[in-house]
C-alpha cells in the first residue's frame, strides 16, 4: 500500500493534492494543521489527525505512527504565526527554530525538511501531485493587458524576482513602473490591498517563483482570495509565473475575472 502523508495548511491546495494523490491509489494521512486547516479536509483523505501547528514533535511523531516515509506540504502557514498568534510551541519546535541563521521562508522551510529526513520522512515536489494546477503560459481571460499594462508586467517580474532571490516575497504590485508594494511577512493578499490603495485604480499584480525555486515547498499559488483583493483595490491585471506557480480554481477565477474585466497572464518572463 502506497501511503502519503500530507502536512496541510490553509487554502484549497491540501484538498486538490489529496484528490490527485488518491486517485494515484496512494491513501492519504493527513496532518491538518490547527488553526489553519480547513475542517472539510477530512472529507478528502483516508485518515486525518488535527495537530496545533507550533507542535513539530507531534506532528513527526503522528507521522511515523501511522508509518509515512513520504510526504508533501500543501498550503500556506502564515509566517506571521511567529509573532502575532498565541501558539505555544512545544521543544522540538523550538530547538528548530533557535537553530536558524535567520528567520526567512526558506530557512525556516529548510530546516523543517531536514528534521523530517532525520526522522526517515522524504519531502516530496507538491508538483507531483498538482501538476494540473500549474499556470499555463498566455493571457487566461476575455480581456488582454493594454500596452502599458505590458510594460508594467515585465517591470514587476524583474522587482519580484530580486525580492524572490532575496528570499523576501514573492509579489509585486505596480502601476506606470513604479513599485507600489512589495510583499514581505504580510503575504500576497495583504501586500496586493496595501499596492492597490496607494496606487489607486489599474495597480498589476506579478507573482512569481524565486530564482531558484525549492518546488518541495513555498511554491507559489494563485486563488480566489487573491483575486477578491484585487476587486477590493480595482487591480487590473494579475501575472502568474506560467509553469512554476499553481492556479487553483483557475475556471472561477477566470470567470469572475472576465466579469469585473480583470487580465490573468501566465508569463514566463
Amino acid at each position: 500500500m502506497k501511503k502519503l502523508g500530507l502536512i496541510a495548511g490553509t487554502g484549497e491546495l491540501p484538498k486538490a493534492v489529496a484528490t490527485e494523490a488518491k486517485a494515484r491509489g496512494y491513501t492519504v494521512f493527513a496532518i491538518a494543521l490547527d488553526p489553519l486547516a480547513d475542517r472539510s479536509l477530512s472529507s478528502y483523505v483516508d485518515e486525518i489527525k488535527r495537530v496545533n501547528v507550533g507542535k513539530f514533535g507531534t506532528i513527526i511523531k503522528s507521522m511515523k505512527q501511522y508509518g509515512i516515509t513520504k510526504a508533501v506540504m500543501a498550503g500556506k502557514v502564515p509566517k506571521t504565526l511567529l509573532y502575532k498568534s498565541n501558539i505555544t510551541p512545544d521543544l522540538r519546535a523550538v530547538k528548530l527554530l533557535f537553530s536558524l541563521r535567520d528567520r526567512s521562508d526558506d530557512s525556516i522551510l529548510l530546516a523543517i525538511m531536514k528534521e523530517l529526513e532525520k526522522e526517515g520522512i522524504q519531502l516530496l515536489d507538491i508538483t507531483s501531485f498538482s501538476s494540473s494546477l500549474l499556470t499555463p503560459d498566455g493571457v487566461l481571460t476575455k480581456r488582454r493587458p493594454t500596452e502599458d499594462e505590458w510594460k508594467d508586467i515585465a517591470f514587476g517580474w524583474k522587482i519580484a524576482k530580486e525580492i524572490g532571490r532575496l528570499d523576501i516575497g514573492q509579489t509585486v504590485v505596480v502601476k506606470n513602473r513604479a513599485v507600489m508594494a512589495v510583499e514581505a511577512i504580510e503575504g500576497t493578499d495583504e501586500a496586493i490591498k496595501r499596492g492597490g490603495a496607494l496606487a489607486g485604480s489599474g495597480a498589476v499584480v506579478v507573482k512569481v517563483s524565486k530564482p531558484n525555486q525549492d518546488m518541495r515547498f513555498d511554491v507559489p499559488a494563485v486563488g480566489l482570495d487573491t483575486l477578491h483583493a484585487m476587486i477590493e483595490v480595482h487591480a487590473s491585471v494579475l501575472s502568474v509565473e506560467s509553469k512554476k506557480s499553481i492556479f487553483l480554481e483557475r475556471e472561477k477565477i477566470v470567470e469572475e475575472s472576465n466579469k469585473a474585466g480583470i487580465s490573468i497572464v501566465g508569463y514566463e518572463g
